[in-house]
């Protein structure tokens, strides 16, 4: 099993910027991808960065170059570095663990902007 723990949420301003971290315990050695979803109030969640063990990024388009999603390996986190931070960026954030069987996910963070 992998223990997902986030942390990193909070309120911003519009155009502010905050990073999600995400350790992962247990084991570890099963992890393949990891990525951050989000889930706003009456929506579904929905993925927005994902990062493969080789280093491969992905993007929701609504991110694309505004967030940046990174990976230690010898921490076992990966981070997410949001900028330029939107109104509509407010939403729980997620952290997930494709693993060889199955997947994890963590708690959440909140994560809110204001105009």
């Amino acid at each position: 099993q992998v223990q997902l723990v986030e942390s990193g949420g909070g309120a911003v301003q519009v155009g502010g910027s905050l990073r999600l971290s995400c350790e992962a315990s247990g084991s570890i050695g099963s992890i393949n991808t990891m990525g951050w979803y989000r889930q706003a109030p009456g929506k579904q969640r929905e993925s927005v960065a994902a990062i493969t063990s080789g280093g491969s990024t992905g993007y929701a388009y609504s991110v694309k170059g505004r967030f940046t999603i990174s990976r230690d390996n010898a921490k076992s986190t990966v981070y997410l570095q949001m900028n330029s931070l939107k109104p509509d960026d407010t939403a729980v954030y997620y952290c997930n663990a494709r693993l060889r069987v199955g997947e994890s996910w963590g708690q959440g963070t909140q994560v809110t902007v204001s105009s």
